[in-house]
């Protein structure tokens, strides 16, 4: 007998673009930090900022806000790529240092540049840049100057809003006691209310009815079980 699950036909899974103005961002405690930072630009404590946060704590957003704040230019620290002569000319941009890697000569001649030009770098990370695998000792020293910011991890309100501007992204709308339904029973992440909303959404679609509490206890239920099974 095929069951209830694979019998769903589940619709392709669309690319939803998600609203990224500075109106459109979330500010809640864990971010206050990162968002006060970005809107003090050119004001930096620090050429080098480095604004550290778990996967879907909205760092991609900020970068975004300051890249066009700042006329910034978004490069890869790899040799040959041209990022180290980019940060001679304006504010340069890199993302995901931790998790795309960097070549750490070309990174010491970025930071170096930005700081002989009088321009600024911002980095992106999930992990804070001490606990990097640099050996570079002089690069070590550069990173330990520049001004650190952490996300912190998301309380009940920012888990709310997060939710309901995931939804708004894929033009949904749903009530707020619902949503405080799902904050109260959900994994205390951002990562995780990225996979909630994907999965109500087309199993939504695929059964062509509306976002329901009954939905929301299914899919968590599954999300819940799933980790059991693979933990």
């Amino acid at each position: 007998m095929t069951s209830r699950k694979t019998a769903e036909q589940l619709p392709l899974a669309f690319r939803h673009d998600p609203a990224t103005g500075r109106d459109d961002l979330l500010v809640a405690e864990p971010v206050n930090a990162a968002v006060a930072m970005i809107d003090a630009w050119p004001q930096w404590p620090a050429p080098v900022v480095i604004i550290a946060g778990p996967v879907g704590s909205g760092k991609s957003h900020l970068a975004a806000i300051w890249r066009e704040k700042a006329g910034a230019i978004a490069v890869e620290a790899r040799a040959g790529t041209g990022a180290e002569e980019a940060a001679e000319h304006g504010p340069v941009l890199i993302e995901d240092a931790d998790r795309n890697g960097f070549d750490e000569r070309t990174l010491f001649h970025i930071i170096n540049n930005v700081r002989q030009h009088g321009h600024t770098l911002l980095i992106t990370s999930r992990l804070w840049p001490m606990s990097w695998a640099v050996d570079l000792p002089d690069l070590r020293s550069r990173l330990k100057a520049a001004t650190v910011v952490e996300i912190g991890e998301p309380d009940d309100e920012l888990l709310s809003q997060v939710i309901v501007k995931l939804f708004a992204d894929r033009q949904l709308f749903v009530d707020e006691k619902l949503v405080a339904y799902m904050v109260a029973r959900m994994e205390r992440s951002l990562e995780a209310a990225q996979t909630l909303v994907e999965r109500l959404d087309r199993l939504a679609l695929a059964r062509g009815s509306r976002i329901t509490r009954a939905l929301a206890q299914e899919v968590l239920g599954e999300m819940v079980g799933g980790e059991e099974t693979s933990g």
